[in-house]
């Protein structure tokens, strides 16, 4: 049976995480949307706020290389995911993750081989809905809810996104 007929046509799956043993923070999004998963890239749209984001708290260049940016952001104590390892979705829209074809990362394996890890930021109210439904928190690890980086959250600018994603340059 070819691929297309034995994957669904709404199916997304997501990366592998971009992440040390030495990671302090691990940030979730939800899954990668169709320009990140096109270019094998976490948050590849070109109005998404999150690289911009990390160029202002981490000074990682924004448009330098995806694998510069991943290996900065990985000497910054920075681990990037998703919740989500896989579900059929229609866009890039987290709004339309269908909830019972997902299947979750096991995010209790990274944090086991990342021990250092103390803050978990979920990018947006979807992520961090997903992890509060599809993993366990561990007790001793604080997480944070921030403001979505995708360009579909147009009620905050991105100054107004920035001061409260500082709190990773706190917690840094």
């Amino acid at each position: 049976m070819s691929a297309s007929l034995s994957t669904p046509a709404h199916y997304a799956a997501g990366f592998a995480p971009v992440a040390r043993a030495d990671a302090r923070i691990l940030i979730l999004g939800t899954l990668p949307g169709i320009a990140s998963i096109k270019q094998q890239q976490y948050y590849a749209h070109p109005q998404n706020a999150f690289w911009r984001i990390l160029e202002q708290l981490f000074n990682i260049p924004a448009q330098a290389a995806y694998q510069v940016r991943c290996q900065s952001a990985q000497e910054h104590g920075l681990a990037i995911w998703d919740v989500c390892h896989s579900a059929q979705r229609m866009g890039s829209l987290d709004s339309h993750i269908q909830s019972d074809s997902i299947v979750a990362n096991n995010i209790h394996q990274l944090l086991a081989a990342c021990p250092h890890i103390r803050l978990i930021a979920l990018n947006g109210q979807a992520a961090a809905q997903l992890f509060k439904k599809q993993i366990k928190p561990a007790p001793d690890i604080h997480t944070t809810t921030l403001p979505s980086t995708s360009p579909a959250n147009a009620r905050l600018r991105f100054e107004q996104k920035l001061a409260q994603w500082a709190i990773l340059k706190q917690a840094y």
